[in-house]
């Protein structure tokens, strides 16, 4: 096994972590409405490890992608893509450590947030064209897009749905769905190279 499956290895199973965190923040914080309450909110509660290690796990999901997708990615799209990808990780491992009553999660949230889709963005197209990665054109490709989509609900959310308390369920579907393109880019990476 090559250090760049070890790596894809790592992140699928890292997002894979995250995603069963998230779901067990559910299960031992019910008293957090997932309607209207966001994923961060659960540090109020008894089990803000819990979160702490979901956004660690998060972290180290982008982190060991970009590590094993860059070999693939000369262009400057796909650098600049690395380069958002790895500052996304930044921001989940940030919001690991600052919690929400932290001035600096709010800096956390932008990086990790706002970093993710235009790394998806970026980095999907440029492997989609690589020899190795065509198989997975249309997976990628989607589920890059998901994560752009699933933002702007976001942001409709917080500035329009709010008001009706239903913030809650696109934030946590812009985990799962971020940790969906990262897993679906993860898998194809130990596909490609081992066929």
């Amino acid at each position: 096994m090559t250090a760049i499956d070890t790596l894809a290895r790592l992140s699928l199973a890292s997002s894979v972590a995250c995603v069963l965190l998230l779901a067990a923040l559910h299960v031992l914080s019910p008293e957090f409405d997932p309607s209207f309450r966001v994923v961060s909110e659960y540090a109020n509660g008894h089990y803000a490890w819990v979160l702490s290690l979901m956004f660690l796990a998060w972290a180290v999901s982008s982190w060991a992608l970009a590590g094993a997708v860059w070999p693939q990615l000369p262009t400057g799209a796909g650098k600049l893509g690395l380069a958002c990808l790895i500052l996304a990780g930044l921001g989940e491992a940030m919001a690991a450590v600052f919690d929400i009553h932290h001035p600096l999660h709010d800096v956390a949230g932008a990086l990790g947030v706002l970093g993710l889709p235009i790394a998806a963005m970026l980095i999907s197209p440029a492997l989609a064209r690589l020899p190795g990665w065509s198989g997975a054109k249309t997976e990628l490709l989607w589920t890059a897009n998901l994560t752009w989509v699933i933002l702007l609900a976001m942001i409709a959310a917080l500035m329009v749905i709010r008001k009706i308390n239903l913030v809650g369920y696109p934030n946590r579907l812009l985990v799962v769905l971020y940790c969906v393109w990262a897993m679906t880019a993860a898998w194809q990476a130990i596909k490609g190279r081992n066929p």
